[in-house]
């Protein structure tokens, strides 16, 4: 079974990253920094976690207002580095453990936290930034798999502290679920005190950063009780994003302790890390963990037996990504245009398997329903090839469209197409 080694808590300002990529380790300005991550990559070459639950916050990169959610899943294969508008920093991409996300996932949703998932984004400086100088050697490759966790703290209203430090509780029970045998570390990022807008920009507050580092460790309750104002009085508006420590803390037992602890303020941002470990050794029991994953199964529990029902699951979904990617582009015009000149050509700017080019020319409805692709994408594509929707879910049915159409109360067709 999986189990959570302990925790590592860290800034994210792209300072850090800065200094690392113009090899400023030894300038005294920056040095503090690096002397202070020396415990914490000391603490991971020990441990050798096989993955980090990244937890971080983009900087309107990867995300933006189109679409804002609070807790953000990601659940791919892989994560490059974002271009934030000067240029990627030169970092491999960093692979993503897609089984243990879609695992979190699906066990935060059992447990009411309305998540939402991505793939195909990049990650900004909210993880690259603490990334590249807790494994300051990695080159071609990263020693680590992640899953990563993006939290949104720029648009308000934003979840809670106490929000945060629940679904940290949930994430346990979780990550402790999950089959295979894997040893966890939870990265928390942000912070500490900062302001970087308006008339107050250069806010810092040293002596609220030291305390809130004694109340993660020793009175997290304190902390998820206080409001988004509190937090951006003592720690700068966008110094509340500390909320994100708290779902750290929620995934750790209550008695931690602490291997390491720093803390610098060079110029914006007051720069802190921080290594926990359990105190004891514990963790729910295989019958604890097996009535967890019963849990996180019940509300689809019995639709397996529902006969030609395939529900969209998050593992059907990576199946099916490549294609159904594919198929969303019919809604740009310009797609539509090129698709119908020359599929073929479509077919190869894509890299479409063999199977999945076989499957769009043969326009097998069931067959695309059976790998993966979601019905919505197939509508798209009949209405670009002049196929009602009662054509193709007579296909899928095995009939003829008059044979299905005896089966409705009004023999009509339709499609999402303006004119079909």
């Amino acid at each position: 079974m999986a189990q959570i080694i302990g925790a590592i808590a860290s800034s994210h300002t792209p300072t850090i990253g800065f200094a690392r990529d113009t090899n400023k380790q030894a300038d005294p300005a920056w040095k503090p920094i690096f002397d202070a991550y020396t415990p914490v990559q000391d603490w991971l070459v020990k441990r050798k976690p096989d993955v980090l639950f990244f937890i971080y916050n983009d900087h309107i990169t990867s995300f933006f207002f189109d679409h804002y959610s609070a807790f953000c899943l990601g659940v791919d294969d892989q994560y490059r580095v974002a271009d934030e508008g000067g240029g990627s920093r030169d970092l491999p991409a960093v692979k993503g453990h897609a089984g243990l996300a879609r695992h979190i996932g699906q066990s935060l949703m059992a447990d009411e936290f309305d998540m939402a998932f991505f793939r195909d984004k990049p990650l900004d400086h909210g993880c690259f930034s603490p990334l590249s100088v807790l494994m300051p050697d990695a080159q071609a490759d990263w020693p680590v798999q992640i899953v990563p966790l993006q939290v949104g703290v720029l648009q308000f209203p934003l979840p809670t502290a106490r929000r945060c430090f629940k679904l940290g509780q949930a994430l346990r029970k979780a990550i402790e679920s999950y089959p295979e045998d894997l040893d966890v570390a939870i990265v928390a990022t942000g912070g500490l005190s900062h302001q970087v807008h308006g008339e107050r920009a250069g806010f810092n507050n040293p002596e609220w950063d030291a305390r809130f580092m004694e109340l993660i460790e020793e009175d997290p309750e304190q902390l998820a009780s206080m409001t988004h104002a509190q937090y951006a009085t003592l720690g700068g508006l966008e110094g509340a994003e500390v909320i994100m420590w708290l779902i750290m803390r929620g995934a750790l037992p209550d008695q931690i302790r602490c291997l390491h602890k720093s803390y610098y303020l060079p110029s914006m941002t007051g720069i802190a890390t921080a290594v926990f470990e359990p105190a004891h050794t514990e963790s729910a029991s295989p019958e604890a963990q097996s009535a967890h994953r019963g849990h996180m199964a019940h509300q689809l529990a019995g639709a397996e037996a529902l006969e030609g029902t395939y529900p969209y699951t998050l593992e059907r979904s990576a199946t099916g990504y490549r294609l159904n990617k594919f198929l969303h582009q019919l809604i740009v015009p310009e797609f539509r245009t090129r698709f119908r000149q020359d599929e073929e050509a479509c077919f190869e700017a894509a890299g479409l398997s063999a199977d999945e080019r076989d499957l769009l020319r043969r326009r097998d409805w069931r067959g695309l329903i059976h790998y993966g692709v979601i019905f919505f994408l197939l509508e798209k594509l009949g209405a670009v090839c002049g196929i009602s929707n009662l054509h193709i879910y007579a296909a899928m049915r095995g009939e003829s469209l008059e044979t299905f159409q005896k089966t409705r109360n009004q023999q009509v067709t339709y499609s999402v197409a303006p004119k079909l």
